[in-house]
C-alpha cells in the first residue's frame, strides 16, 4: 500500500493515523528528552513510518473532547493513583521489614462497569503497578488480581474493596 493513499484514505482512517502519530511522537520526546532538530526530524519520520504500520491495528482515535480527556487525567485520575501507589509502597515495605506481618498470597476477581478495552487495560495496569497488586488476567466482565494478603474467608463484594473504587470511576471519566 502507498503511503499517500493510507493518508487519503477516509476521514476515519487518517484521524486513526493522525492518532497514533501524536501519540508515538509524544512517546519519543519523552524517550529522548532532546529537541536537537536532527533528532526531532528523525523522530518525525521513524513515528511516521511506525503510525502508518500500527495505526490500522489500533482503534485509538482523538476526539473533539481530547484535550478535556487529558485535563481529567492529569488532574483527577493521576493524583489518586499516586496517593494508593504511596500507600501500598508503604505497606509492601511494611511487610519485607517486618517479617511478622502476615502475607497470604492468593487470587480473586473482580467485576468491572469499564466498557472500552483501553479503560479496562488502564484500570489492569494502574492495578499491576500498585505494588502487592498484579492483574493477571482480564476478560469482558472483569479482571482477575493476585494480591500478597489475601484474606481465606473473603467474598467476591470484600474483593472489590480491595482495588480503590476511585480508580475505576476516574478512568470511566477519562475514557468513557
Amino acid at each position: 500500500m502507498h503511503f499517500t493513499n493510507f493518508i487519503i484514505r477516509g476521514g476515519g482512517m487518517a484521524l486513526q493515523f493522525l492518532s497514533v502519530y501524536v501519540i508515538g511522537f509524544l512517546i519519543w520526546l519523552g524517550f529522548t528528552g532532546s529537541f536537537d532538530p536532527l533528532e526531532l526530524l528523525l523522530g518525525l519520520v521513524i513515528t511516521a513510518i511506525v503510525a502508518a504500520i500500527f495505526s490500522r491495528y489500533s482503534n485509538f482515535r482523538f476526539g473533539l473532547d481530547f484535550p478535556l480527556r487529558v485535563f481529567k487525567f492529569i488532574f483527577r485520575f493521576l493524583p489518586v493513583f499516586i496517593v494508593e501507589m504511596v500507600k501500598a509502597n508503604i505497606d509492601v515495605a511494611r511487610r519485607v521489614l517486618n517479617p511478622d506481618l502476615p502475607i497470604n498470597p492468593g487470587m480473586f476477581r473482580i467485576d468491572t462497569d469499564l466498557k472500552g478495552d483501553f479503560a479496562k487495560f488502564c484500570l489492569a495496569n494502574s492495578i499491576t503497578l500498585t505494588p502487592g497488586t498484579l492483574t493477571v488476567d482480564m476478560d469482558e466482565k472483569g479482571l482477575l488480581i493476585h494480591s500478597i494478603d489475601l484474606k481465606e474467608d473473603l467474598q467476591s463484594t470484600e474483593a472489590t474493596g480491595l482495588i480503590p473504587e476511585s480508580f475505576e470511576k476516574r478512568i470511566k471519566e477519562v475514557f468513557e
